[in-house]
């Protein structure tokens, strides 16, 4: 009785994380650059029941012999087993304005799980080290310098801050930047060929687990892209498919939450009623 105490609590709780990553991705339908979060259910290692006792045996001094029954196998419940960003390509909309930019991906090699790779624009985080995004909705702030609409610093390929006259410059399909009085400079663009490594680190921004520095996607073998001004990458979520997962989820939860009923008023009969003593 209390394992499907348990069994139907696990399942609540999971389908509740999954709606909290469902109701994630639907805040960022709009937001530039989002990469939806996916998640996996996986079910608890099932337990084989065996029920021991032991057998007398008729003999001169008596014997008991122990011995063992087995009941069957046993599932425990369910859980979020993790939650991953998904890293497709979201579609282009025209913003006709120069400082908002679009990564657009030709060709990503694969990888030995045949997971393909991602570009992204590098950005010094807030504590100076590399950070990754793919949101193109950039500024220029009072010094000239190109940032994020969060006040980030966009790095070159030399990993150096970008500083122009003005925002009427120029980006052309490789990435090369040119200001109204002449500046130029190359967009450090970098190439993660596990883009499932990165970790989330919310408004955009992903950075590599072990605090690594990504690959420069220019060098990279078998990498193409091109940017596009004027463009932004919009999110990757699916807003009906979302919808759909996110009743599913509802439905799920209160599926388990019946069940818990039930058992609750199972208990109570068994300790209230059955167990009266007259």
């Amino acid at each position: 009785m209390f394992r499907g105490f348990y069994t139907a609590a696990s399942g609540m709780l999971a389908q509740q994380r999954r709606t909290e990553v469902l109701t994630n991705n639907m805040a960022n339908a709009n937001t530039p650059g989002f990469k939806a979060d996916q998640t996996s259910m996986r079910a608890f290692p099932e337990m084989l029941l065996q029920r021991f006792d032991q057998q007398s045996v008729p003999a001169e001094k008596g014997l008991n012999l122990p011995f063992n029954k087995r009941i069957g196998s046993l599932n425990t419940g369910v859980y979020m087993q993790e939650s991953l960003p998904s890293f497709m390509q979201g579609d282009l909309t025209d913003t006709g304005l120069k400082t908002d930019l679009a990564l657009l991906d030709i060709n990503m090699p694969a990888n030995e799980s045949g997971l393909r790779g991602s570009v992204f624009y590098t950005v010094s985080g807030p504590d100076g080290q590399p950070r990754y995004t793919r949101n193109g909705n950039f500024t220029i702030d009072g010094e000239g310098f190109l940032t994020t609409a969060s006040g980030l610093y966009i790095l070159n390929n030399e990993d150096e801050r970008i500083q122009l006259s003005s925002d009427r410059f120029t980006v052309n399909e490789d990435g090369i930047l040119t200001g109204e009085a002449g500046e130029t400079a190359r967009l450090g663009i970098a190439f993660a060929e596990n883009p499932e490594s990165l970790r989330k680190e919310g408004d955009g921004l992903f950075a590599a687990t072990d605090d690594s520095v990504l690959e420069n996607a220019y060098n990279a073998e078998g990498v193409q892209f091109k940017l596009q001004q004027g463009y932004l990458e919009r999110s990757n979520v699916d807003a009906s498919r979302t919808t759909t997962d996110m009743l599913t989820a509802y439905r799920s939860f209160e599926a388990n939450q019946k069940v818990l009923q039930a058992y609750d008023r199972s208990m109570d009969k068994a300790a209230n009623e059955i167990g009266r003593i007259g």
